[in-house]
């Protein structure tokens, strides 16, 4: 009986389940990794996101057979020709494979037509497993964050004095809300140049022809775990220290702020998030850092993230289909050809992802997923572009942070209320406004910021359905303040609006 392994392109970490299965006789495991043609064509990835996941592939299979893992790597159309040739030349009779975190994979898997038996591993890659979280979720009434965030804590001992947490309150999210001030002066991002395997990859994704987004270069993310490592440490020492009271600030021609820059590596294997947290709380104890910054962090991994993939896993796979707005719009073009809009906020940051396939939270959250939801877009089509357009995006994370969250498409299962609003928050959150065509304190008329009008458009369109959620009850009753006649004519504007995106 001959075990193989085959090790996904977000499985990249050495003590994985499957490999994890098989350490004591490593040397006799046949491992393969494949990267397929026909795959990366089933979506409009952007350019850098391929070369990231190709790039740390071939790096982890030369990592594990400097280990002395027997290892094949094969570049094919499918992944089921190499895999049978695979299974044949190694006389294979179990395969194994670390249940993958994204469904349509694990169904992609169950397809194969090979010649031995499939054997899928439980998953590791999260704090929570797929039962531990399950048996919390039944245990609720409303799936809260705060509440599952607060019992990781506990569960996992992070910044807790016994069983109260440090400094007296779980959540510091107040302090770390405050617009940008002039003159903000972030850190430099760790970047890298592309290595010979790197740059192969470049020069392969440069000479394909399938459909694709973006600039390849300059690519200048990690592609191991060494430098993964390296930009770790990196944020903790450089960035940390400031990170919480500006992460939901945005500035022109900062792409990164004070952000990590850890969510490609965690979602991949690189970083694991139980020595991040680790890493994070220790430098806080020895450095005594800002208690803000370390707890806001420390809930982006511990708290969002785990609560995003709990969600992911706990919903019926028709999860993905949910419309709850009955949203039907049709994607704007400018979100894949930024020079498209003269809107200035949207124009930044898509040249941004362009560029880099990185947007910071809110940047994707009150910007990018907001202009989508208020003009009406199908969830499913704003879902696949972020999956395509981010180099940190999976179908676990999308599903739930965009139809979920950004988009309110499950009717308030994920979020207590739709993350809408007008430029009011863009203009105080950012610089983008002053260099605008457009003005932000303008509703209708000439000149009018067009997520002003969208914005209570939506609002007056779904004001019956939103009526059931209880924290939209003050933002609903400024409807009344406002005349018919600028109700009908925020509704022209809105309906001319979408109708020029569509032609």
């Amino acid at each position: 009986m001959t075990i193989g392994i085959w090790v996904l392109g977000d499985q990249l970490w050495n003590e994985q389940s499957a490999l994890h299965s098989c350490q004591q006789n490593y040397q006799n495991t046949p491992v393969i990794l494949i990267e397929s043609l026909s795959y990366v064509q089933q979506k409009r990835y952007h350019r850098q996101k391929l070369v990231f996941i190709w790039s740390a592939m071939r790096h982890f299979a030369e990592e594990l057979r400097q280990q002395g893992w027997p290892v094949s790597y094969e570049t094919a159309d499918d992944f089921e020709t190499p895999l049978q040739a695979w299974v044949t030349k190694n006389t294979i009779t179990e395969l194994r494979v670390m249940t993958p975190n994204d469904r349509p994979f694990a169904e992609i898997i169950g397809n194969l037509k090979l010649n031995c038996q499939i054997t899928f591993i439980p998953n590791n890659h999260f704090l929570w497993s797929e039962s531990d979280f399950k048996t919390w979720a039944k245990s609720q009434k409303r799936l809260i964050m705060e509440n599952f965030y607060r019992v990781g804590r506990k569960r996992f001992n992070s910044l807790m004095a016994g069983n109260k947490p440090i400094g007296g309150k779980w959540n510091f999210d107040k302090q770390n809300r405050k617009p940008p001030k002039r003159n903000l002066n972030p850190p430099d991002a760790l970047w890298f140049e592309p290595d010979p395997i790197t740059q192969e990859v470049i020069n392969s994704v440069n000479a394909q022809n399938f459909p694709s987004y973006g600039k390849t270069e300059p690519f200048r993310w990690a592609v191991n775990r060494h430098q993964a490592l390296q930009v770790l440490d990196f944020f903790i020492h450089h960035r940390l220290p400031n990170f919480g009271p500006y992460q939901d600030a945005m500035v022109t021609n900062e792409d990164t702020m004070w952000h990590s820059l850890i969510s490609p590596y965690l979602n991949i294997g690189l970083l694991q998030p139980e020595e991040v947290i680790k890493a994070v709380e220790n430098a806080y104890h020895q450095n005594q850092l800002d208690l803000s910054s370390t707890e806001g962090f420390i809930r982006q991994v511990l708290g969002w993230r785990e609560y995003m993939h709990g969600i992911y896993i706990y919903m019926n796979p028709d999860y993905s289909q949910s419309n709850w707005f009955n949203h039907t719009q049709p994607l704007p073009d400018f979100y894949w050809h930024a020079q498209k809009t003269d809107m200035n906020c949207l124009r930044q940051i898509l040249s941004q992802v362009e560029r880099t396939s990185y947007a910071h939270h809110i940047q994707r959250l009150m910007v990018l997923s907001n202009f989508a939801l208020i003009v009406g877009v199908s969830p499913q089509s704003i879902e696949e572009w972020f999956h395509g357009a981010f180099i940190d995006a999976h179908d676990w994370v999308m599903q739930t942070n965009v139809i979920g969250m950004g988009q309110f498409a499950d009717g308030g299962i994920l979020a207590s209320k739709p993350y809408a609003a007008s430029a009011n928050y863009i203009n105080k959150m950012s610089d983008y406004c002053s260099s605008c065509g457009y003005n932000p304190r303008k509703r209708t008329g000439q000149g009018a910021c067009p997520f002003n009008f969208l914005y209570w458009d939506f609002l007056c369109r779904h004001r019956d359905q939103l009526k059931a959620q209880g924290r939209m009850s003050l933002v609903l009753s400024h409807i009344d303040k406002i005349s018919d006649q600028d109700i009908q004519q925020i509704h022209e504007e809105a309906f001319r609006w979408r109708k020029r995106q569509s032609t």
